[in-house]
């Protein structure tokens, strides 16, 4: 069957479940849960999978789901993602009361329109037209929130990694996928919006440790562990002059606690920042030296410093083959001048840890007015939201797995990755993790 013909099925399908689509895109809107908690809407999706036919893979002790079409012909593997958490925002009028999560992200989309893609393939039959495997992927935790809880589920064992994706990756659950693709909802004119790429970042936890004493009569018994967290930040500003242009390097510290009292000299103060840029190598660079400026901050001072690092999440890199086939589908589907493309964002996804070991894309779905994670986010557009980013994610299956899978194939051989394979990523991954005190000793004897 023609190309034209299998979409044309395949679209046909699309419209006859839309309000299926949008139906279950609502419910999951009404359920909003944060990273590695979302086990109803976990459930929610294994349960929709199942009505289809569909076996699922599921993870026990944390949220996620995987099912997958077979179209019994050896070919590649394609990965349809859906991001299942949601993000805290108090403010924003249908958050949770309790927890203050909403899906101002407009992840309950990218769930409902993968459940989409999979229910119009089944039903239109046209995987008899494809080769090669259809994944589907409900991965949690792609907002960075709620770190003590995530150190926690790594502190005992529950996950390795602070973020969904790269967690899945971990489990193997992208050990028979070849490339990825995703959409997410976005502000703009534009229907169809490509992805150029993000930033990736290291977070970083940092305790200043220096002695307390009485801020007025004793000021010379105390150690200002403030005065050294100021000097760190002072000395990460002086070198922001040697980081990178071409990879966006950006550093963000916020102080968390800056003492506990006023009449105390702070003997406890502690920072949280991100070191985020476009290529993991130069944020790593970047990394050291912020790393080596805090520590300058307690040398300065004679305090000591406590650093602890994570990996976050990786940059996402954009394969230009796939994203051209993403302009064809966009195209095709809403016309030309409804299709545009941004430039890199120097925000992160944690699809970038995917992007480092094999092809993946988002593409952003112009629906929402309001900002992501905004009190006044709000789908303007229901039809593009789940008709028209449904109708995308099934055209890309299409394009990528017809004509005996021609073009994933041609993707995946040319595509050069950051790593090799996901065991080289697992070994520079694991070694930015770090906790550790400085200086590990005097740097000066007081002279008596």
């Amino acid at each position: 069957m023609e190309i034209k013909k299998i979409k044309e099925a395949a679209y046909g399908a699309v419209d006859r479940i839309k309000d299926y689509i949008e139906g279950i895109g609502e419910v999951i809107y009404g359920i909003p849960e944060s990273g590695f908690k979302e086990f109803n809407t976990s459930e929610l999706v294994k349960r929709e999978f199942n009505k289809m036919g569909l076996k699922c893979i599921t993870l026990d002790n944390i949220p996620g789901v995987k099912a997958t079409i077979d179209t019994g012909k050896e070919g590649p593997g394609i990965a349809v993602i859906g991001e299942l958490d949601g993000v805290i925002c108090s403010q924003h009028k249908d958050s949770n009361v309790e927890t203050g999560v909403v899906h101002a992200c407009g992840h309950n989309i990218m769930i409902a329109d993968m459940l989409g893609v999979a229910k119009a393939i089944i039903e239109s039959k046209v995987y008899d037209e494809l080769v090669g495997k259809i994944h589907f992927i409900a991965a949690p935790a792609e907002e960075y929130l709620e770190m003590d809880f995530r150190s926690e589920l790594m502190e005992k064992g529950i996950i390795k990694y602070p973020t969904g994706k790269a967690e899945l990756i971990h489990r193997g659950i992208f050990d028979d996928v070849e490339i990825c693709v995703m959409i997410h909802a976005l502000s703009g004119r534009h229907k169809v919006i490509l992805e150029s790429g993000s930033n990736g970042f290291i977070a970083k936890k940092v305790k200043y440790i220096g002695k307390a004493s009485h801020a007025a009569s004793a000021p010379d018994k105390g150690v200002n562990a403030l005065y050294a967290a100021n000097i760190g930040l002072m000395a990460i500003n002086s070198i922001r002059e040697t980081f990178k242009e071409e990879s966006a390097l950006r550093v963000h510290p916020m102080i968390t606690k800056g003492g506990d009292a006023v009449n105390v000299i702070p003997s406890e103060v502690t920072l949280e920042t991100f070191v985020r840029g476009s290529n993991i190598h130069d944020v790593v660079e970047a990394n050291y030296k912020v790393n080596r400026a805090f520590v300058g901050g307690a040398v300065a001072i004679g305090a000591k410093v406590e650093i602890e690092d994570t990996p976050g999440m990786f940059p996402l890199v954009v394969d230009e083959k796939l994203r051209n086939v993403a302009k064809e589908v966009g195209v095709e589907l809403v016309g030309e001048d409804e299709v545009t493309m941004n430039p890199p964002s120097k925000g992160s996804t944690d699809l970038g840890d995917v992007s480092s070991i094999m092809p993946a894309l988002e593409t952003c779905i112009g629906c929402i007015s309001g900002g992501l994670h905004s009190p006044d986010y709000n789908v303007r557009n229901k039809d593009t939201a789940y008709v028209t980013g449904t109708k995308f994610l099934t055209g890309m299956v299409i394009e990528l797995l017809s004509n005996n899978s021609e073009k994933a194939k041609e993707i995946i051989e040319e595509y050069k990755p950051v790593f090799n394979d996901k065991q080289e990523y697992f070994e520079y991954a694991d070694k930015l993790f770090l906790k550790d005190i400085y200086p590990k000793c005097d740097c000066m004897t007081e002279i008596k």
